[in-house]
């Protein structure tokens, strides 16, 4: 890559790490502004076009990164749980959350902006939550720890509540910051990640236990007498 490339790929990255900077302030992407990002980024205005067609072409970007960082994240904690039996469930946890902590913004921007942000935001996310859910299914299919749970829709359930779980953990945790004092923070957390490992425990316990119930045969219609 020249040095010309290379200082256009800082440029651009300048402004979706700005543009995610401002987001997770506590500021809706819809209400940030393409000056207000060029300004952060330390770039003039007519710098972002050389990137970006408009906001909404950065912020499909910035789904694209943000989902890439979960994608990783959640590889992990996975990787943890179904492939080394002799793990932890309170270590990986552990991992998890100091994942977060590291680096929270892809969590906020995407939890935040599922729900409140443009229709063409929205569905991207949902697109690439449900990526995530079929990633991890096929994951979790090539378990031999889940040998019990081979059909396809239980692994894609049981999928999505991983997904949904990992979020709403990633929120929970980012609120302790926000919600607390920080002389608060080591007891709230401590008392959070009880919480998630009882979550788990449960989750887990049904795992090993499960048995696909057989298909409900259709009553037969009454015979009507001759």
């Amino acid at each position: 890559m020249s040095k010309r490339d290379d200082r256009k790929q800082q440029s651009r990255q300048a402004l979706l790490d700005a543009a995610l900077i401002l987001n997770t302030s506590g500021r809706a992407f819809s209400s940030i502004s393409l000056r207000e990002i060029t300004r952060h980024a330390d770039l003039v205005p007519a710098a972002f076009y050389r990137h970006f067609a408009d906001m909404e072409q950065l912020g499909l970007e910035l789904i694209d990164q943000s989902a890439l960082h979960l994608k990783g994240v959640l590889h992990q904690l996975g990787q943890a749980y179904l492939y080394q039996p002799n793990a932890k469930t309170k270590v990986s946890l552990d991992i998890f959350f100091q994942a977060i902590e590291h680096y929270p913004e892809p969590w906020i921007f995407l939890i935040s902006e599922r729900w409140g942000g443009s229709a063409a935001l929205r569905q991207a996310i949902d697109r690439e939550i449900q990526y995530l859910i079929d990633d991890l299914a096929n994951g979790l299919g090539r378990s031999e720890n889940l040998r019990q749970m081979q059909h396809s829709q239980d692994l894609r359930m049981l999928s999505q509540m991983f997904v949904c779980l990992a979020l709403e953990w990633a929120m929970g945790w980012i609120e302790i910051r926000r919600r607390f004092q920080p002389d608060q923070y080591a007891e709230q957390r401590e008392r959070f990640k009880s919480q998630a490992f009882i979550q788990t425990q449960l989750l887990f316990r049904g795992i090993l236990n499960w048995e696909r119930a057989p298909a409900a045969v259709p009553e037969q219609p009454a015979q009507t007498p001759q």
